[in-house]
């Protein structure tokens, strides 16, 4: 299916809708529709989603994607009854 931004450079800006970024201070960077980033090395990667997490932390397996591996880490708390021997 054609994204409505292919294209999209060569039509006037008044019938380009622009792209929505949401920057998240504790979290990744959303962006709306297809994406294409361009790694450090030079390469280009897609993504076809309608939203896309991209990781600003460099945490992620999946770099650039986000897996959420910026999210602290916390142990369920076990229950009073649990932690007292019996």
């Amino acid at each position: 299916m054609p994204s409505p931004y292919d294209g999209a450079e060569h039509l006037p800006a008044d019938r380009v809708r622009p792209r929505r970024v949401t920057v998240d201070p504790h979290g990744p960077v959303l962006v709306e529709g297809p994406v294409e980033v361009v790694l450090d090395d030079g390469t280009c990667v897609r993504s076809d989603r309608f939203v896309t997490a991209i990781c600003t932390c460099r945490r992620s397996r999946a770099y650039p994607w986000c897996d959420t591996s910026h999210r602290p880490r916390e142990r369920a708390a076990q229950p009073a009854e649990d932690r007292k021997p019996s």
